[in-house]
């Protein structure tokens, strides 16, 4: 380490995501490492975060770990009041310090991909099949016993003696190409 730079390790656990009180994530075990570099009039600070953090399965609804690792670097500078400009987070000089806990928050929500779900096979049973009960699926759309939901077929919904919309027909289409 230089002069112009710094070193810092952060262990995040649970009473992280607690005190914080993000929507998105609320468990979660990561380590973090900012690298604190100064240069001319401008602070560099680089974040290493790896680890998983808790959410809720998509389909089952049960927990499941969702691993981390992530890459991210903040600019701040020293001002009059704080602000954010562009890519740049201005702090006020008689304070001259930046609590980064919201920032590694953001950095991790930003990590989670917006589709939660267990591996083929680790899903809840019991809810899986609760599921499986409710939707209909084709022999080539099997996903572990989930299948796409479809629409009933025209001639339950409508009596014979009524005309289908053309535009529900060319709706259709797009169902099958699927």
């Amino acid at each position: 380490m230089t002069a112009d730079s710094a070193k810092y390790e952060f262990a995040l656990d649970n009473q992280f995501f607690i005190d914080l009180d993000g929507p998105e994530v609320q468990k979660g075990k990561l380590t973090v490492e900012l690298n604190v570099r100064k240069t001319s009039g401008l602070y560099l600070l680089g974040f290493q975060t790896d680890g998983y953090v808790i959410v809720l399965c998509d389909r089952c609804l049960d927990e499941m770990e969702l691993p981390i690792s992530t890459s991210d670097v903040l600019k701040v500078k020293l001002g009059s009041s704080f602000t954010e400009e562009g890519e740049i987070v201005v702090v006020p000089e008689e304070d001259g310090y930046i609590n980064v806990a919201w920032f590694i928050y953001e950095f991790i929500a930003l990590n989670i991909p917006i589709k939660h779900v267990h591996a083929p096979g680790k899903c809840n049973k019991g809810m899986v099949g609760k599921l499986s009960k409710h939707l209909r699926s084709t022999a080539d759309e099997e996903d572990e016993g989930l299948g796409v939901e479809e629409f009933p077929e025209e001639e339950n919904l409508n009596d014979d003696s009524q005309e289908i919309d053309p535009r529900w027909n060319e709706l259709k289409k797009i169902l099958d190409n699927n």
